[in-house]
């Protein structure tokens, strides 16, 4: 029987993409989010303004985004240690992500509606109070935006610090997944530019009304920003799909990968996986054929630089045994 501790063999597979700092402003948002969007709703109904509404719905997406990435954060740091998540509890954020994607676009076609159904039944728009709303709500917008601006250039530079402190020795080219941000709080602050473009626009649309008399330009501006929530839904839902189907797209890591495996001339890889596990983090399974194959750890050695890597596998084959012709 081993009786030996196997601890040093071990790691940890928590490997979330959030920060406390990044809950905390995410939880600011929300409430200043809802209050506005509840305002701005309100306000389209009643002064009939479409490009307002179209705002204030935009809005609710990203309450509701911003509702699921909070939830998302709670679930992935309760369960973090929970064994029964192979490669921990990332993807529970990336996951939110993803529905609020889908959110996004249900959202998007109905403003598109809206917008048809209003220019073939055109309203009057009160268009002093109107105006009125839509400034605060890009006042609230601009707001958010600094917030999760912040929170995102404070993790960024913790990383930066962290990924160098850990790579006294790296390579000096680049890769693309060196500094990989939070993925949902990079997506709301995303999300809050995009609702504050929309304010822009409504506020745009009613002073054209206003003082040109074009009240078509309301419900065209509704368009404008279905276009704009419809453009946010597809590339959120396809950078989230991704991750969540672990589509291994070129990568400079893995290219970076082979070359240093294969540098000896003797080691070719028959088979090579690399998927993200976190944030900043990726899992890969090797498959390496060899005529003399060095130890496992001689490999892992070659790749430590990587602090990236957070859980490497290899496989070994002799060339003698790998290359050897099928008998009948």
């Amino acid at each position: 029987m081993h009786h030996h501790q196997i601890e040093r063999y071990q790691h940890t597979h928590v490997f979330l993409g959030s920060s406390r700092r990044a809950e905390l402003r995410t939880r600011i948002v929300i409430a200043l989010t809802v209050i506005t969007m509840i305002a701005e709703i309100i306000a389209g109904t009643w002064f009939h303004s479409l490009a307002l509404l179209a705002d204030g719905w935009h809005m609710s997406t990203h309450a509701a985004a911003l509702g699921l990435t909070a939830l998302a954060y709670y679930f992935a740091r309760r369960y973090a240690h929970d064994a029964r998540f192979a490669f921990g509890t990332w993807k529970i954020e990336v996951l939110a992500g993803y529905t609020s994607a889908m959110l996004l676009g249900l959202v998007g076609l109905g403003i598109l509606y809206a917008a048809a159904e209003r220019l073939a039944n055109p309203h009057a728009i009160r268009y002093h109070e109107a105006l009125v709303v839509a400034v605060i709500g890009l006042l609230v917008n601009a707001a958010c935006a600094v917030i999760l601006h912040g929170g995102h250039q404070a993790d960024d530079q913790h990383a930066q610090h962290t990924h160098d402190h850990a790579h006294d020795h790296a390579h000096d080219h680049a890769h693309d997944h060196a500094h990989h941000h939070d993925v949902n709080l990079r997506a709301a602050y995303l999300h809050v530019v995009a609702d504050a473009l929309t304010s822009v626009l409504a506020i745009v649309a009613l002073l054209g009304g206003l003082w040109l008399g074009w009240a078509w330009l309301d419900p065209l501006t509704g368009v404008a920003g279905a276009v704009m929530i419809l453009r946010w839904t597809w590339s959120l839902a396809r950078d989230t799909g991704r991750i969540l189907l672990d589509c291994a797209a070129a990568s400079p890591l893995a290219a970076a990968i082979r070359a240093e495996l294969e540098r000896d001339g003797d080691t070719r890889i028959s088979d090579l996986h690399l998927w993200r596990v976190g944030a900043r983090h990726y899992a890969c399974i090797v498959a390496l054929v060899a005529t003399h194959p060095h130890p496992a750890s001689h490999y892992r050695a070659l790749l430590a630089h990587h602090a990236e890597l957070a859980h490497v596998t290899f496989e070994l084959h002799t060339c003698a045994d790998a290359c050897a012709p099928e008998h009948p």
